[in-house]
């Protein structure tokens, strides 16, 4: 149960408990129910005016279930139409509150208010008011709290398991050169293979620092003005050696001149990610193209090879932190499964955007848009919510 929740639902309760206690006291006793059942007719005075001011859901139930008053956060959230509690786990522990009087705290899922989201999960706290009969419901969404901590639990899980690959290997890898001592070869090639996974376990580490930099959702504190084509022409550099082992072609084309305001070295990790994959993913004796051209307000550099391209299907979760379309094409590969996630928020990181377009057995593109540089220096707030990472 949420901290807040249980805090802010003492002092409320305690509050309203007070104005209940000025009220009976203050007041005559209402009575009017054919069932001999004591009610409160209307809400004390002041009551209305603490569930006003609440930030979460606040529902105030009479002895017959009735609402007499719900806050807006609880209409919006569909939990009250009308004068009736729509959720039915609600209702059933509001009649338990109402039979004993104890104060009783639960988690329940309801039917999403948003288009897309299947349900809505809320923290609560059912607690009993004065002597009417009447019941104080307060729930708080924490959907986005509970998706948080699941994005958090599936990165530490995929780290974990992506650092364990290339530290077993090593470990392997050490033992069997021991075996092996007698014979240089053995040890030769074992002591290669061994070069490669700690080159792996090297590349993970990084990408982890540059994805755990950038996706704070802080501005770049020292952003400057950036040439896109030394940004490009750098990034080929990188990539280079990767691609002449393929046979691959980098080609450039578009517009030159361009610059934006942002970070250099961002930008070219980010561009270096696009190439890599574009190379990673395409057959031998094919090219890869990185074209640049002004689009408005913007600078779109796109990236675009004659790969094997994306599912449709895998179009939507292609830029998520180790998704990866073929998990063992990809090891091949050598990629970590952070280079997408890292281009996305370079492009938020500097109030811009990535698209991709993709076929199977056509190619992809991947297109960076970003604010181009008009000649004045600009602050920079990301254009996308980032993913929070522990």
């Amino acid at each position: 149960m949420a901290m807040s929740v249980t805090a802010l639902a003492g002092f409320v309760v305690g509050a309203l408990a007070v104005l209940f206690y000025r009220n009976q006291i203050e007041a005559p006793r209402r009575t009017g129910t054919d069932d001999g059942v004591e009610t409160g007719a209307a809400l004390p005075q002041g009551v209305a005016s603490v569930l006003a001011v609440l930030p979460s859901s606040a529902v105030v139930l009479d002895a017959h279930d009735r609402v007499l008053r719900a806050s807006s956060a609880a209409r919006a959230f569909g939990l009250v139409k009308g004068d009736r509690l729509m959720a039915a786990e609600l209702l059933a522990l509001a009649r338990q509150v109402r039979r004993d009087g104890e104060i009783r705290e639960s988690e329940i899922d309801v039917a999403g208010h948003k288009f897309g989201q299947e349900t809505t999960n809320f923290a609560v706290r059912v607690a009993p008011l004065g002597t009417y009969g009447q019941v104080l419901v307060l729930a708080e969404d924490q959907t986005e709290r509970r998706r948080v901590e699941a994005v958090r639990r599936d990165f530490v899980a995929n780290v974990s398991h992506e650092l364990k690959t290339p530290v077993g290997a090593l470990s392997l890898l050490a033992e069997t050169i021991q075996d092996a001592a007698d014979d240089p070869e053995a040890v030769s090639r074992f002591a290669g293979r061994m070069q490669l996974e700690a080159a792996r376990l090297n590349y993970l580490i990084q990408d982890l620092i540059t994805l755990s930099r950038i996706q704070g959702a802080e501005p770049i504190p020292t952003p400057g003005q950036v040439s896109i084509d030394d940004a490009v022409q750098v990034a080929i550099d990188h990539c280079n050696t990767k691609a002449s082992a393929k046979d691959i072609a980098l080609v450039t084309g578009g517009a030159e001149g361009l610059r934006i305001w942002g970070d250099d070295d961002l930008l070219v990790t980010a561009l270096r990610n696009l190439i890599d994959n574009a190379v990673a993913y395409s057959p031998e004796h094919t090219r890869v193209v990185v074209s640049v051209r002004p689009a408005g307000d913007s600078v779109e550099i796109s990236v675009s090879d004659q790969g094997i391209g994306i599912p449709e299907e895998a179009l939507e979760r292609i830029f998520e932190r180790f998704f990866r379309v073929d998990a063992a094409r990809s090891r091949a590969t050598g990629g970590t499964g952070l280079g997408l996630a890292i281009v996305k928020h370079v492009a938020g990181a500097h109030a811009g955007e990535v698209s991709v377009w993709s076929k199977e057995g056509s190619g992809s593109t991947f297109t960076l848009r970003l604010p181009a540089f008009a000649g004045t220096a600009v602050p920079l707030q990301p254009s996308i919510p980032l993913e929070t990472t522990p």
